[in-house]
């Protein structure tokens, strides 16, 4: 856009203003962009000057008297010295600054000629700027006059005063009152200095005779310290030809004020001053001083120092204005005086003149007022002087307003508004500027803004204009100009559009309107899409030493592709990211690692996504968490014989609380430099008071414990030995035992070495028959044993254990209850029956032994059973002995793991402590028939086409009658799909081979065998092959047991005997079809023959061990000698050849193997017994040990080939 003005604008006054450094005024900036098009005069404006007092130091080498200015034209400037002219350039000592008021007094010769108060007036032709006063003092050296000073010669008794009269200098003044030799006068509640320097005495004693009493005034500011001639005090005592009672007596009197001298003062303060009130009394004995506000409480502020004679209020308010009193008292009265304060204050502006700009014919008004104690005088200056001086028809006064009515441009000028009283001046220059302009806009033409959708923006148009223009805006060439509630113009012309979108994308036209012309200016503004964080990084808690991960994910307008920045900062400080080895930050796909985090990682990182238009962020705070730090500053404390407190000082807990704090003690006695816990505290406490034992040197450690884990030790104590005393407590933990009969063993815990609580620990054993009148039995020992000889069996005694040392007896014992030693039952259990639940498991039950026949403590019932001889076999023979323990006050039990379709003789015999009772007299039984075992031998010995023929062997216990066999087969060639099943009922048991016939060829069978009593059908073995291509003699060798792991599919009972059930199938190798030549024949017919004799041989090692009759009376009379404390062990479970019982226990289900240990008794419950009542069944199995070679031997014969 091109420029607007009008042609009068050829010479145009102008005025501007600026910031003083020694004084606030508002200026009026013609900004430079407005010079470059027109030339503008400015008046002049005061830049720089002195302060208002400027001493002249000795030890500086110059003085500036400085006075900056601007203006145009250049401003000339002109001083005044006391209100006289004075011209720094005729005084060839002076060095004057070309082109600025500033001149320098060096300091060379006198320089008392320059002291005076000094001005400095700016002026071009428009006007002048006028500085403030500037006072330059030149100090004298202070002296003290030489002088002659009579001693002081004084009573004894009587009030005197050092006047010390410093001279005047440069403050602050310090004074001090000390000796020739420098030493400090003692100054106390009789001796003090005054504010004045004074020394007052408030009685003379005689110490305070002596001839160097000297006064020291110091000037810091110019480095100055001078003394007073020094001082002579004689104190004249009683004479000693008085009686002793008056002689050196002083008399007593009431306190008198030395100073004030009167009874009331007046003291006036500027806001801001300390107050200092003194009153300083005479008087014996030495009067106190005591200070009161009138009518309030003193300050809370205030202080009192000087032994009681000095108030100092430091920083005076208007609310510390009042009556304060000082009251000095004895015993013999009291002198009192009261001190009126007023605070006032220096002049402080309520309307400082405010420089304008404004355009002709105007009327124009500068207000100027202040507020002070006293009241300020306001003087109005133009140009520097006063209005009196320079009078103009259109000006008016009226209070502190002046009125320029109808302004012209010549009314231009520099108003000068000073407020003084007595504390102080103020002065402020206003410029005052008439003009006409046409808007000039100074913002550039076609500037383009980028705004983010949602954000605001602000589009500039600054104009400088006279009067001031109207400014409208409007967008993409319409006249309308744009409003509404997301608009808004500034009064310096720029539109800030509120919330922005997309819509508002477009060009925009600023225009300047007032009565000399207008101009304007177009804008572009493309609104973007926002940066915004969308994961930010919640607040972690991580371990020292482990990985942070913070995580950042933004998304921002894509056209700031190349522009987009993610940064991390921490505690506002941005992170330095870079990849060497040794740096610990690292950011891949916005997230922060840092490794091994430390504590100084410790504290709040943000996440900052920027374009060059707008940024989000994102903070997170990050914890390290650590174990407690060591606690610090440990004291011992309330030292006591057997108790000690402990203090400590928390360390950081590292941002996870402490929870407890642990104290550990060591002692140098028993085990040196082991460290062991005394005390938990809870993490909140910081002491504890430790309970100690006697005769130990301890020393002690705190260390806290929190979630993370627990912290390092603190550094130990100083030592701290408790004194010898008698025990704390007595043994713990006593066992009675009787081992033999007669016997009664006594065994107790110790005490610890530190519970001794000093030397000669020793124990008084005392006991006593509970069951009789008797008294104490007392032994003294040192072990921590005793046994009691010759007691009755089994009787209970009283017993109690109590310690000694040197120092005296532990606390009276508690008392315990015990047995002496047992013996053997003498009774065995009567009514002894059995109950048959299954084939299996049958149900003992017995009647209880007395107690007395017990003979000690019950340790529950055994029984013993072993096998006749199955039902199955006429021929008896003794089998093995089993045993099961039942603990505990039971009358019966199950036996599980019996043999099915079987003969059983048992016993039943109590047990204690000491070993086996004697046992019952033997019962028989019988089991009833139970399934068979799976078949020994199961073979496929021809294949051929269409038929397979099969051979097996018995079972080696049928458990019952054999009454046929099940037999069962189905097709399974390599497929998912298996064939239907088909059953073959055999139903004459001496039947061991068949033929299957109408096969299919070339096909996979798989068959099952089970043998059949009236119960039910055993386990199945099972065998595979394949029928040949065509009829063949190939004979196949298959040796073992098939052992396929492919499951049997559910059987079809064919018979109301056989009750097939599916159980485990075995793999077996599959060859080709079986020969049925002769030579075959005879091969089999031999196998079989072998086996025979295997058996036969296994029969006869069985029968090997003896009669039954013999046997079978080892089992009613056992050796209770042998069965004795060994053998006491609770539910053991064994057979006297060491080796489980064959097929003792099947599932009803038959699905347990045969062979598998019978031992469990899960499928036994019993709602009456529950076994060992409480749900478990606990057995044992005991043999003889020097059957275990021959039961591994028979168990080698009698596995199957």
């Amino acid at each position: 856009m091109r420029l607007q003005r009008s042609p009068e604008l050829a010479t145009v006054l102008g005025l501007i203003t600026c910031i003083c450094v020694f004084h606030t005024t508002t200026a009026i900036d013609i900004p430079l962009e407005v010079l470059g098009h027109i030339n503008i005069e400015q008046l002049p404006t005061i830049t720089a000057q002195s302060p208002s007092s400027l001493i002249a130091f000795p030890f500086d080498e110059s003085f500036p008297m400085m006075c900056e200015a601007k203006g145009n034209p250049e401003p000339e400037f002109r001083w005044t010295k006391n209100g006289q002219e004075f011209d720094p350039s005729l005084d060839p000592r002076l060095m004057k600054e070309e082109s600025s008021g500033t001149f320098v007094i060096p300091n060379n010769g006198n320089l008392t000629e320059y002291q005076g108060i000094y001005r400095c007036y700016a002026s071009n032709k428009l006007g002048t700027a006028i500085s403030k006063e500037i006072e330059f003092i030149v100090p004298h050296v202070p002296k003290f006059p030489k002088e002659t000073l009579d001693p002081v010669v004084v009573e004894e008794g009587q009030p005197f005063t050092l006047k010390c009269n410093p001279p005047k200098g440069i403050p602050p003044l310090q004074i001090y009152w000390m000796t020739i030799n420098l030493q400090h006068i003692e100054q106390d509640e009789r001796v003090s200095m005054g504010l004045n320097g004074d020394l007052y005495f408030s009685h003379a004693v005689d110490k305070d005779s002596r001839r160097d009493y000297c006064c020291f005034a110091a000037f810091p500011r110019i480095r100055t310290i001078v003394q007073k001639t020094a001082m002579s005090v004689i104190v004249k005592t009683k004479k000693s030809d008085m009686s002793p009672e008056s002689a050196n007596a002083i008399l007593e009197r009431k306190p008198s004020l030395l100073t004030p001298s009167t009874a009331r003062s007046e003291t006036q303060l500027v806001k801001g001053e300390d107050l200092k009130l003194e009153c300083i009394a005479e008087g014996f004995p030495t009067p106190q001083v005591e200070w009161v506000k009138m009518g309030h409480q003193l300050p809370i502020k205030a202080k009192v120092e000087n032994h009681g004679k000095l108030l100092i209020v430091p920083r005076v308010e208007q609310e510390d204005s009042g009556k304060y009193m000082c009251k000095a008292k004895n015993g013999l009265g009291e002198a009192v005086h009261y001190f009126t304060l007023k605070v006032e204050e220096p002049p402080e502006w309520v309307i400082e003149p405010e420089s304008q700009l404004s355009m002709i014919g105007s009327d124009v008004h500068i207000k100027c007022s202040a507020s002070g104690t006293p009241q300020p005088t306001i003087t109005w200056r133009v140009n520097g002087e006063l209005l009196q001086g320079a009078p103009a028809a259109n000006r008016k006064v009226f209070d502190d307003t002046i009125v320029l009515h109808n302004a012209k441009a010549s009314d231009s000028a520099v108003y000068q508004c000073e407020a003084s009283n007595k504390h102080g001046t103020l002065l402020s220059n206003a410029n005052i500027m008439i003009m006409n302009l046409s808007p000039m806009i100074l913002t550039k033409e076609g500037e383009d803004y980028t705004a983010v959708e949602g954000k605001g923006v602000i589009m500039h148009c600054n104009v400088f204009s006279s009067p001031p223009s109207t400014i409208t805006w409007s967008k993409d060439d319409s006249s309308e100009s744009v409003e509404g509630p997301r608009h808004a113009i500034h009064d310096n012309g720029s539109l800030e559009i509120y919330s922005v979108e997309k819509e508002d994308t477009g060009q925009y036209t600023c225009l300047a309107k007032n009565t000399e012309g207008s101009s304007a200016i177009d804008a572009m503004l493309y609104v973007k899409d926002p940066t915004r964080i969308v994961v930010a990084q919640e607040d972690l808690q991580i371990l020292i030493g482990t990985t942070a991960r913070l995580s950042c994910l933004a998304e921002y307008d894509k056209s700031f592709s190349n522009d987009f920045e993610l940064l991390w900062e921490k505690d506002d400080m941005k992170i330095a990211l870079n990849n060497t080895e040794n740096s610990r930050y690292f950011v891949e796909e916005g997230i922060l690692q840092i490794i091994n985090v430390s504590h100084r990682d410790q504290g709040v990182y943000t996440c900052v996504a920027q374009t060059p238009v707008d940024r989000d962020t994102a903070s997170a705070l990050l914890m390290v968490l650590d174990v407690p730090d060591a606690p610090e500053n440990l004291v011992l404390s309330e030292h006591k014989s057997k108790s000690v407190k402990l203090k400590w000082i928390p360390g950081d807990d590292h941002n996870s609380s402490t929870t407890e704090f642990i104290i550990e003690y060591e002692e140098s006695q028993w085990e040196p430099a082991n460290w062991k816990e005394l005390l938990r505290v809870p993490g909140n406490h910081n002491s504890a008071v430790l309970k100690l034992h006697g005769h130990v040197d301890y020393c002690f450690r705190v260390s806290g414990l929190n979630a993370v884990g627990r912290g390092l030790p603190s550094k130990p104590t100083e030592r701290y030995k408790t004194p010898p005393a008698a025990p704390d407590k007595n043994p713990e933990n006593i066992k009675i035992e009787g081992h033999l009969p007669h016997e009664m063993d006594i065994n107790w815990e110790p005490l610890l070495p530190i519970e001794h609580n000093g030397p000669g620990l020793e124990y008084k054993v005392s006991y006593r028959r509970q069951d009789v009148e008797e008294d104490w039995k007392e032994h003294m020992v040192k072990r921590h044993s005793f046994v009691v000889k010759k007691t009755p069996t089994f009787v209970p005694y009283e017993i109690k254990i109590q310690a000694r040392n040197h120092q005296g007896w532990g606390p009276e014992p508690k008392i315990v209850t015990g047995y002496s030693g047992e013996d053997f039952p003498s009774a065995a259990p009567d009514d002894v029956a059995v109950e048959v639940m299954n084939s299996s498991v049958v149900k003992v039950s017995w009647t209880r032994v007395h107690k007395d026949k017990l003979h000690g403590h019950l340790g529950g019932y055994r029984i013993n059973w072993w096998r006749l001889r199955s039902l199955a076999a006429s021929k008896k023979s003794h089998g093995e002995k089993h045993t099961l323990k039942f603990p505990g006050d039971q009358s019966h039990a199950m036996v599980p793991g019996l043999k099915p379709f079987s003969e059983y003789s048992l016993i039943v015999m109590t047990f204690n402590g000491r070993g086996n009772g004697p046992g019952s007299p033997p019962l028989s039984f019988k089991t009833p028939e139970g399934v068979p075992e799976k078949n020994p031998v199961f073979r496929v010995t021809d294949v051929q086409k269409h038929t397979v023929s099969l051979v097996w062997a018995p079972p080696l216990e049928p458990n019952g009658i054999l009454t046929g066999y099940l037999l069962e087969y189905q097709l399974i060639n390599d497929t998912e799909e298996v064939g239907p099943l088909q059953t073959v009922d055999i139903s004459n048991p001496n039947t061991t081979k068949w033929n299957l016939r109408d096969l299919e060829p070339v096909s996979k069978y798989k068959f099952y065998l089970r043998s059949c009593t009236t119960v039910g059908c055993g386990p199945v073995v099972s065998e595979e092959c394949t029928t040949t291509l065509e009829t063949t003699s190939t004979l196949t060798s298959t040796l073992g047991l098939s052992k396929s792991a492919s499951p049997s599919p559910p059987s079809t009972p064919k018979s109301p005997v056989t009750k097939p059930t599916r159980s485990t199938i075995g793999l077996a190798s599959i060859h080709g079809g079986i020969s049925t030549k002769g030579w075959f024949i005879g091969l089999m017919c031999a196998i079989a023959l072998l086996t025979l004799i295997v058996l036969i041989a296994c029969f006869v090692n069985r029968n090997k061990g003896g009669k039954y009759s013999v046997k079978e009376k080892e089992d009613l009379h056992p050796d209770v000698e042998s069965q004795g404390m060994n053998d006491d062990t609770f539910c053991e479970y064994s057979d006297s050849d060491e080796k489980p019982l064959k097929g003792s226990q099947r599932s009803l289900s038959r699905e347990i193997k045969a062979g598998d240990s019978g031992d469990s008794l899960v499928d036994y419950g019993d709602e009456d017994v529950q076994f060992n009542e409480d749900g478990s069944f606990i057995g044992e199995y005991a043999g003889r040990k020097e059957k275990r070679v021959s039961a591994e031997i028979k168990a080698t014969i009698q596995t199957p080939a």
